[in-house]
């Protein structure tokens, strides 16, 4: 698109892209931060005066929300009211020179504002248009409004979490929101790769809802399988065993054994050669239909030493082994401050936050953070300028 729109990200996947974020909250902003990350110029239109509703949720640093700082580097932003007809016309000069617009307003928003998907295809032939909504744009729950916790129990994602007989439980993080931000990116960059083909811009369709039961994996094809509907089993596999977090002499750490041939190495490491020759545990089905027995079997041996020497014992022998974390410790973690997995960001008054960072290691040493969350319509200047309009303040 025109290049006078695009500022530099270095040698990035998406350098030159420029993306329209009419976003808010996090299933939308978490799918264009990586748009962002990955090189696309992201320009966030908000609310004047309000901004993305995220704005207002806690916890604050130095006045400004956390839950947003999260989510919004590399973006800029400028506050458009889109019934308004100058801001209209701002935004539409805007879509002239963009590839992407990403938004999640409730289906029949856009159309209201008179930017559906057919008005918007006609004057922009060229644009991607990524809605991502509830329940998507078709279907009888279409106009119905969703949050995370919504579609994760529409799902059926919180009947399989949790422990038996302990109640419906959500997932700890926002698994709907993320999972669907996720698909966005991939739908995203598959319209972009098949408009280089055939020079047309297209509409990706994505439902939170979907997300979720996509995300339900072996839970429904074990269920068309055997009939049986699944439940929550606490934190052990539902079709390998051992599998599980078990308690060593001071604290919890995770085996994860997915063969015949690791079982029985892993009795060999733990001095239990009996167990190996047990009829019960002689395969993987029969360790599941014994697994309490197991479990409790391999805890009466773990419990006689600290994690630290199982862990060791096993990951040098290849058993699949890991330590129980917190958050605080995951946030030290050697392999994962190796990996870059967490990004400084800064609020407008330049306190720090540590982030999340993103795993996708492409761009080489491009640093992760090239723009910081902005303030509301920080840009604005600057972007009327790009555009030749009038330095008109926001409504």
């Amino acid at each position: 698109m025109s290049t006078d729109m695009q500022v530099s990200q270095g040698d990035l996947p998406l350098q030159g892209i420029t993306v329209i974020d009419l976003t808010r909250v996090l299933a939308g902003p978490a799918c264009t931060q990586i748009l962002g990350d990955l090189g696309a110029r992201v320009i966030k239109v908000e609310q004047p005066g309000v901004g993305d509703d995220a704005r207002a949720i806690g916890p604050f640093v130095d006045g400004t929300s956390a839950y947003f700082l999260s989510v919004n580097r590399n973006k800029e932003s400028i506050a458009l009211d889109l019934k308004q007809s100058g801001d209209r016309e701002i935004f539409e000069r805007l879509l002239e020179r963009a590839d992407v617009l990403v938004e999640n307003y409730r289906p029949g928003t856009m159309e209201k504002l008179g930017y559906g998907w057919p008005e918007l295809h006609a004057r922009y032939p060229q644009l991607v248009m990524t809605s991502v909504s509830g329940f998507g744009q078709t279907g009888p729950y279409r106009g119905f409004p969703a949050y995370d916790m919504v579609v994760q129990a529409m799902s059926g994602m919180m009947s399989v979490t949790g422990h038996p007989g302990a109640g419906p439980c959500r997932v700890g993080v926002s698994i709907g929101d993320l999972g669907a931000g996720l698909y966005a990116v991939i739908g995203t960059q598959s319209a972009l790769m098949r408009r280089a083909r055939n020079g047309q811009g297209e509409r990706v369709d994505v439902s939170m809802l979907d997300c979720q039961v996509a995300l339900l994996e072996n839970a429904i094809a074990r269920y068309g399988a055997m009939g049986s509907v699944p439940g929550p089993i606490g934190s052990r596999h539902p079709s390998m065993t051992p599998f599980d977090v078990f308690v060593a002499q001071d604290g919890w750490f995770v085996i994860a054994v997915g063969s015949d041939a690791l079982f029985r190495r892993l009795c060999d490491l733990l001095d239990l050669a009996a167990l190996a020759g047990d009829e019960r545990f002689a395969t993987n089905a029969l360790r599941c239909m014994h697994e309490a027995a197991l479990k409790e079997l391999l805890e009466k041996r773990l419990q006689t030493q600290p994690r630290a020497h199982w862990l060791k014992l096993l990951a040098d022998n290849g058993i699949p082994t890991g330590e129980y974390s917190s958050v605080a410790d995951i946030v030290e973690h050697p392999q994962v401050l190796a990996r870059g997995m967490f990004a400084q960001v800064q609020t407008p008054g330049g306190q720090p936050l540590r982030v999340a960072g993103n795993p996708l290691t492409v761009g080489g040493g491009q640093p992760l953070v090239r723009r910081q969350p902005p303030a509301l319509d920080a840009d604005r200047e600057r972007i009327l300028q790009e555009l030749a309009m009038p330095l008109a303040p926001s409504a």
